[in-house]
């Protein structure tokens, strides 16, 4: 039930990627040889599904190694490109390191960033933001959904509002899309960054969303390959797999989503049912559908992920739970120290069953009765010490 860390393949997905592999294995790029035209004909499929995702076009979509690399491209890229158009960017608290770090790259090579803060739910107030916005704000990059809480931001009202003050908007799709509608035909988004392995593809490969007309840094540069934004041997079997993982998606994603929020709803009912203080941290409303972040009062976080040894479950973002500090998301959310560090953050997926959640129920409120059971002291203070001992 870590499924925003990463997502079990799909058996479909597996099936599709398997003779490119073995049979199909030609370079995507040489164009003298069946060989190479099978290969490239299937970039070409998986391209046009992974584009559909966002309601792009295929011509818009650049490979990358996953979402990191994507958000490196479009900040990086956007910044370098627009330099003489202005130095600002403009993001928001919540973000994941890997929007967060590249702009404090931005901010050493002197780029001014404007961190905005949430409400306590976790949304961005959209007037906030228009307000942020200045004649040298070339840039406003803000996470679709979030990491951690599952927050959904209103990225077509931000979108709109940056268009406006003529700056490009990108943002981070990874955990959202294949979960939720998103459509840069409709709201003006200028970026899009994706990862299969959120959405039972594979791990290793992402994409970029690039509005047509829009002017991009490249990152790696040596061959000209992805419309010369994203140099290198296509990952031929990856991009398979990302695209029947996307196609997969498009086929089914609102009754995938039912069926997860109910999932969902379950688990945070019997949760709550079996137990006081336990507190659903991020917009209850404005949610992910396989989202659920808790917190509960009067345990030890430390005790509480050691003990669950049957359930895989984390407290926040993988690349950044090795640190005993609190989650920067939840300090933006407001929520206290304690509860923050008592918390836990579960990601459904495709293959959940009811049964497991009813299981998960089960272990997580039997660990918190007993790690709030009250500890008994002895006083040994009149009691003889064993041999050997001394005062």
């Amino acid at each position: 039930m870590d499924g925003h860390a990463t997502t079990r393949v799909d058996p479909r997905v597996v099936e599709a990627m398997v003779p490119f592999f073995t049979d199909h294995f030609g370079n995507a790029s040489s164009r003298h040889h069946q060989f190479g035209w099978t290969a490239r004909d299937a970039v070409a499929t998986a391209r046009a599904d992974v584009a559909e995702l966002v309601g792009g076009s295929p011509r818009e979509l650049v490979f990358t190694s996953g979402a990191t690399e994507s958000n490196n491209l479009a900040i990086k890229g956007v910044a370098d490109a627009e330099r003489a158009a202005g130095n600002h960017v403009v993001t928001v608290e919540t973000e994941h390191r890997a929007v967060l770090d590249p702009c404090a790259a931005l901010e050493r090579q002197g780029l001014r960033v404007s961190y905005l803060p949430v409400r306590g739910d976790g949304l961005l107030e959209p007037e906030a933001f228009a307000r942020a916005l200045t004649p040298e704000t070339i840039l406003a990059t803000v996470m679709a959904a979030n990491n951690e809480v599952g927050v959904l931001q209103p990225v077509g009202e931000l979108a709109r509002a940056a268009r406006a003050a003529g700056a490009r908007f990108h943002t981070d799709a990874s955990q959202a899309a294949g979960r939720v509608p998103l459509d840069v035909s409709a709201d003006p988004i200028d970026l899009v960054s994706l990862t299969a392995h959120k959405l039972h593809g594979p791990k290793g490969i992402g994409a970029l969303f690039v509005r047509d007309g829009l002017e991009l840094t490249p990152l790696v540069e040596g061959g000209g390959h992805e419309a010369g934004l994203r140099s290198g041997t296509l990952n031929v079997p990856a991009i398979v797999g990302f695209g029947q993982a996307a196609r997969i998606c498009l086929d089914g994603m609102s009754e995938e989503a039912a069926s997860l929020a109910s999932l969902r709803d379950r688990l945070a009912d019997g949760l709550r049912g079996a137990l006081d203080g336990v507190h659903v941290n991020g917009s209850v409303d404005a949610r992910l559908p396989h989202n659920l972040h808790v917190s509960f009062e009067g345990v030890s976080g430390e005790q509480l992920l050691t003990g669950l040894t049957d359930v895989a479950v984390s407290s926040g973002a993988a690349c950044t739970t090795a640190s005993s500090r609190p989650s920067h998301v939840l300090r933006a959310l407001g929520v206290s120290p304690a509860l923050s560090k008592a918390s836990l953050r579960f990601g459904l997926g495709r293959f959940n069953t009811r049964d497991e959640v009813d299981r998960v129920v089960e272990l997580v409120s039997s660990l918190v009765t007993r790690l709030r059971a009250p500890v008994e002291v002895f006083d040994l203070e009149d009691e003889p010490l064993p041999p050997g001992w001394s005062d």
